[in-house]
């Protein structure tokens, strides 16, 4: 199995992508912290795991919370002894508003999305220096590439310092053996806080820019994260990886 005897945390797994991620680490053989705000889902995903075969946990984390980080990353190491994986999949989107110009989720999306990143890659930098090393996945998205019209520039903006933040990451910390890369998935099913992006002619219009004609897969892109989490990718650190079906391409 590609993360026998991994340690992973996979922050906003109750659902989505996140979720996805949990499971196919789970069953490649780590054991995996599911970390969300959404309780009963969380467990849900957590149980799922272990009736899989796998062996995973449920932990209470809003990723604006460093305390709760900290919080985290102790009850990890108490309860699995390590931690070598971060995926920092924890996200709210930009779409949901009719306000472009809304400064309130300016600061909510930059809290979530951009912050709890930094705090999250922070947290998980302390313990992996024990260890030796390790590996942190961070989701970007083709929107901290490119702008877009119909996402609040919170979310561009997010996702970019996103995309640099694993940058910096992977140039600070590469000499203590650790690595960190960004996937960017494009159009993908609609989050549970999207908003214009989840309307049927909206996305059949963002369809129309994809070279491959069909929206992404969650599983698709847990797949883009497995492989730079695992040792398959020892060599790779501050690459980007888009799972976008072309669309960065046009």
């Amino acid at each position: 199995m590609r993360l026998a005897d991994k340690v992973a945390i996979v922050t906003g797994a109750a659902s989505g992508m996140g979720a996805a991620t949990a499971r196919r680490f789970g069953t490649e053989g780590a054991k995996v912290v599911v970390a969300d705000m959404l309780e009963q889902e969380g467990r849900a995903v957590a149980d799922s795991i272990g009736a899989a075969g796998g062996t995973a946990v449920f932990m209470a984390l809003d990723v604006t919370d460093e305390a709760g980080w900290k919080a985290v990353v102790e009850q990890t190491v108490r309860a699995f002894g390590r931690l070598d994986i971060l995926v920092n999949n924890a996200g709210i989107s930009g779409s949901a508003t009719n306000d472009l110009l809304d400064s309130g989720l300016w600061e909510r999306v930059m809290a979530v999305n951009s912050t709890g990143v930094f705090l999250g890659t922070a947290a998980a930098v302390r313990q992996m220096r024990q260890n030796g090393g390790g590996s942190i996945v961070n989701l970007s998205s083709i929107s901290g590439v490119v702008g877009q019209s119909m996402v609040h520039m919170s979310y561009n903006a997010a996702k970019g310092a996103v995309r640099i933040m694993t940058k910096s990451t992977a140039v600070q910390f590469g000499k203590e053996r650790i690595r960190c890369n960004s996937v960017h998935p494009g159009v993908m099913p609609p989050m549970r806080t999207s908003g214009a992006t989840a309307d049927p002619e909206v996305r059949a219009k963002m369809l129309r820019a994809v070279p491959l004609g069909r929206s992404g897969e969650v599983d698709e892109v847990a797949n883009a994260v497995l492989f730079l989490a695992s040792d398959e990718a020892s060599y790779i650190t501050g690459a980007e990886l888009y799972v976008d079906g072309g669309y960065l391409a046009m």
